[in-house]
């Protein structure tokens, strides 16, 4: 029965495989028995999370009492100026990308129009593709190196930025680098004709400013350094990512309202009602900025304001000589359920589909070398180019162009010449006054082709529309995951507005229903399907309504959108919560579900402790750092002398005990790797001199327990060593004895109070330690020393370290009987990373993460307690 535990015995001894299947996620991850025919990945261990919580140390206290109301008055002004520069930024960083994506796509698209009508006479077709190929290949290729560079730069970065917001450290995702590969890459990737957009990176690029902006510092301009003292919290900085995400959509869309809500619903768990203006504050800086810019460069108005966003809509009216048309009508609401289940059914679709691609590369791919990811990225590109254009040269159908194709609709004009491209509309092999339908949706940037479908008066086959649909459906799917910066946003859009198109054309032609506005339904069906794909309602409903300038859609928008994401949450997740929950991110839902009040805080808590004591030594320290990647330990004291008192007739310690039997880790074996790690320190002793004296000392028998707490009230922290740690020949009572809590210590202020030399010798008093200000504990934020770097030399073992002047003292705590919905809440809208079970006598019985409320634990938590019942 030794194979059972490292998993040698399943498949043959029934018993073991019982044993197997009672285990947590977490336990079968470290023993490697996780099954590869799973659907979803568990959670992994090595996402770290953010503290949102402050710390209220001493050095906190001392800058709360030097703080008067001008300073504070101060460092919010300061706060305020940093939101605007990132809205300020956002914007240009929108610009930027904007004015070279126009720049390529009109250089690519001017030089294959031109080569496609001379070999159209000519014949030589065959070099018009190649011409077309070379462009593309060429910007993909780039974007793919790009992302070789900086791989947390692929995708949308919505997922990694709704992660982060949620309080999950994602490594290198708001690093300046990313943005640089983020925002170049992003222009290479919609100039190479991939079927991806540049709004949903727009999000990633504002969170990354967000992030570096206040900072004054990044890892990669190291030789740069500020003197800027503020804003050295993860506390702070998730405000400003915040206001940074909702900045990248309100210059993507130019909706800042709506900016403010996807930051609302999409990410942060915190949230306050100063934080909602400065976010929307930071949302109008960047719509502004982008259109100031905008309108200046492509106008030559400046301050004419007349761009709001990267993608416009356009003005939805109807024709003033057609008197019967209406915008939409109550009776067109019944169409627009119907698009919604439509929309819904065809997203949950699209998601399958991308998750399965997900998994194959997750499993084929990426184990690979690096150029094959890039080998990838070309194969889609040269598919996506000869399915272009052969279908722009075989499947189109000429079109008759109505009479006010050219001047009746002043809004699709506006917009063409804004576009400084070629025509919007294409008359490839087709005679005069028609033109080909297929060629005019491909052989034109996706904003356009949005356009020519939202309001182009001339007709679409309805043959056209369904190729057209189907073809981008798939290559859109496939696109979405490979290695370069994409969206999403725009490749929905435009697939949903050709299913919107191609109903209202099934309506007018076979119903009769003349007096319907193409238009809606386009925009309907584009709602309906990104509403499938990405599950968003409130945030999405405001951006369409704003990208329109059309409160009248509201309604109709609304419905769709619920309709569309309740109809697609019956078969799968939206498209990031997919990705985000195959990577493994502990990420946490708004609530739990209603079952796992079953379940208490001691039901899924960690009872296997890593703890230090007020009063450590050195070598204690280093040991205790080296041998875990825990991110705080309890700061305890033990009661050697009535640890007998304390267990008598304490039912929770005692299931307690019973529960840690059946753990894999145990404090022996913790302390067994102390030991080895230690016998790489330099001149160190490994046998405590105090342990002599310490064991000497006999227990005094006789003694009134209240009256030794009495006495011990105001010497809370006495000079007890960690050397006394768990041995092996300890009973299992011994070896979990009752810990008396005293507060919550993090591993980035040990290794700094380490590297400062924060300590005092055993002839020395504690308060001959030096003191570390406020600034100095924060200095190195948020890249804190690693204590591996740390040069052991310098450090005397025997030296002691009092940590109490810096651990946090009153952390919030919750008692071993909490449900487990209280704890979620609690955990979720605080922003916490641990939480500290404490039973009724001050006792530190387990502690909570991220990881102990994620759905999988929780799930594998209810399926044991259900097994013990």
């Amino acid at each position: 029965m030794a194979g059972c535990g490292t998993g040698l015995c399943c498949c043959c001894c029934p018993r073991c495989c019982g044993e197997r299947e009672s285990r947590t996620p977490e336990e079968l991850t470290i023993l490697g028995e996780t099954h590869e025919e799973e659907d979803e990945i568990l959670p992994r261990k090595d996402y770290e999370s953010l503290d949102y919580d402050r710390c209220i140390n001493d050095p906190y206290l001392e800058v709360l009492e030097s703080m008067d109301n001008k300073k504070a008055q101060r460092y919010e002004a300061v706060k305020w100026v940093m939101v605007f520069a990132i809205g300020v930024c956002t914007g240009l960083v929108g610009l930027f990308v904007d004015f070279f994506v126009r720049l390529f796509t009109q250089l690519k698209f001017q030089v294959v129009q031109s080569s496609v009508e001379e070999c159209t006479e000519k014949g030589c077709l065959a070099l018009s593709l190649l011409e077309l190929l070379g462009f593309n290949l060429t910007f993909v290729f780039l974007a793919s190196l790009l992302v070789l560079i900086q791989p947390v730069a692929a995708g949308s970065g919505i997922p990694e930025i709704k992660c982060y917001l949620n309080g999950v450290k994602v490594p290198g995702v708001v690093r300046l680098r990313t943005v640089v590969c983020k925002a170049v890459g992003v222009l290479f990737s919609v100039a190479g004709g991939l079927f991806v957009g540049k709004e949903g990176p727009m999000i990633h690029s504002g969170a990354v400013v967000g992030a570096g902006l206040p900072q004054f510092q990044s890892i990669s301009l190291r030789k740069i350094q500020f003197n800027f003292p503020y804003f050295r919290s993860d506390r702070d900085k998730r405000d400003f990512v915040s206001a940074g995400a909702a900045a990248g959509v309100a210059a993507a869309f130019g909706a800042p309202i709506g900016g403010t809500l996807f930051s609302l619903e999409e990410g942060s768990s915190f949230w306050n009602q100063g934080l909602t203006w400065k976010v929307l504050f930071c949302s109008m800086a960047a719509t502004f900025t982008l259109n100031f810019f905008r309108s200046g460069i492509q106008f030559g108005s400046w301050g004419s304001f007349q761009l709001p966003g990267l993608l416009n809509f356009g003005e939805f009216k109807c024709s003033e000589s057609d008197k019967k048309c209406h915008l939409w009508t109550a009776v067109d609401l019944g169409f627009f359920v119907l698009m919604g289940i439509v929309g819904g059914l065809l997203g949950a679709t699209f998601n399958c589909l991308n998750k399965r691609l997900a998994k194959y590369r997750m499993r084929n791919v990426h184990p690979k070398p690096k150029l094959v990811r890039v080998l990838e990225s070309l194969l889609v590109s040269l598919t996506t180019t000869l399915v272009v254009f052969v279908a722009s040269m075989v499947l189109g159908e000429c079109r008759q162009m109505s009479p006010t194709s050219h001047s009746g609709n002043d809004t699709l004009n506006q917009q063409s010449m804004s576009e400084d491209v070629n025509s919007s509309i294409k008359t490839f092999f087709c005679p005069n006054e028609t033109y080909n339908d297929m060629a005019t949706l491909f052989f034109n940037p996706q904003e356009s082709a949005i356009l020519q479908l939202f309001h182009q008066d001339g007709t679409f086959s309805p043959v056209t529309l369904s190729l057209f649909f189907l073809l981008y459906f798939l290559l859109s799917c496939w696109t979405y995951g490979i290695s370069v910066p994409s969206g999403l946003f725009v490749p929905s859009l435009l697939c949903g507005a050709a299913f919107g198109r191609l109903v209202a054309n099934l309506l007018k032609s076979y119903i009769g229903l003349d007096h319907i506005y193409s238009g809606t339904f386009a925009l309907i069906g584009a709602a309906a399907f990104l509403g499938g794909v990405v599950r968003m309602t409130i945030s999405l409903t405001v951006i369409l309504i704003e990208s329109t300038n059309e409160i009248t859609y509201g309604l109709p928008i609304m419905i769709t959108l619920m309709v569309a994401k309740w109809t697609g949450d019956f078969f799968n997740k939206g498209i990031y919560d997919i990705h985000v929950n195959l990577r493994g991110v502990p990420l946490l839902e708004w609530e739990t579900e209603v079952e796992m009040d079953k379940l208490r805080a001691s039901d899924i808590m960690e009872p296997n402790l890593t703890y230090v004591y007020p009063h450590t030594r050195i070598q204690s320290l280093v040991s205790i750092l080296r041998t875990t990647v825990h991110h705080a330990f309890p700061v305890v004291t033990e009661n050697r002398g009535n640890e007998r008192e304390f267990m008598k007739g304490n039912q929770l310690i005692s299931n307690n005990i019973k529960f840690k039997k059946s753990s894999i880790l145990t404090r022996a074996g913790e302390q067994r790797k102390r030991s080895q790690s230690m016998k790489s320190y330099p001149s160190s002793e490994l046998r405590n001199m105090c342990d002599e004296h310490i064991a000497t000392e006999e227990p005094p028998e006789k003694e009134d327990l209240l009256q030794q707490m009495l006495e011990r009230r105001y010497t809370p922290y006495p000079n007890l060593y960690p050397d006394q740690s768990p041995s092996e020949e300890w009973t299992m009572e011994e070896r979990f004895r009752p810990l008396t809590f005293h507060g919550l210590i993090l591993r980035s202020q040990l290794v700094t109070l380490l590297v400062r030399g924060v300590c005092y010798s055993e002839s020395q008093s504690s308060v001959s330690q030096p003191r570390l200000s406020h600034a100095e504990m924060s200095e190195d934020y948020p890249r804190y020393p690693d204590i591996h770097d740390l040069d052991l030399t310098l450090l005397n073992p025997r030296m002691i370290v009092d940590v109490t002047p810096y651990m946090n003292p009153s952390p919030f705590a919750v008692s071993p009987n909490t449900h487990v919905s209280q704890v979620f809440n609690l955990f979720r809208t605080m922003g916490l990373r641990h939480l500290p079970v404490v039973n009724a006598v001050g006792e530190i019985v387990g502690i909570i993460t991220r990881h102990n409320l994620t759905h999988e634990f929780l799930q594998a938590r209810l399926r044991q307690h259900y097994q013990t019942i």
